[in-house]
């Protein structure tokens, strides 16, 4: 499965998700490099998602922004599927987001 296939799967899954607003980064040239795939909030809590295929890797300016968002009190994952995701989500908020 590529980035766009895991991408569209967790979109499909957020939109599930009661008290949940998210939006998929886009990269390239108008988008700020860095900044993880899928920004999510639920419930208050910000959640960001960089999305990697099983063999992919994080970029240096993507770990950066992942440690700030931590170090911001934010959570930031690497996931390489809607499970990963969902799991990151639950680990983020509790357990307190079934659909």
């Amino acid at each position: 499965m590529n980035e766009s296939d895991i991408t569209k799967s967790i979109l499909k899954y957020l939109k599930t998700l009661p008290r949940c607003f998210f939006w998929k980064e886009h990269g390239g040239i108008y988008g700020t490099s860095g900044i993880p795939d899928i920004i999510v909030c639920i419930d208050g809590r910000f959640i960001a998602l960089e999305v990697k295929t099983q063999k992919g890797k994080t970029t240096p300016l993507q770990n950066v922004a992942i440690r700030k968002i931590r170090n911001s009190g934010g959570f930031a994952f690497v996931v390489r599927s809607v499970e990963e995701a969902k799991n990151a989500i639950d680990s983020s908020t509790g357990g307190k987001n079934d659909s």
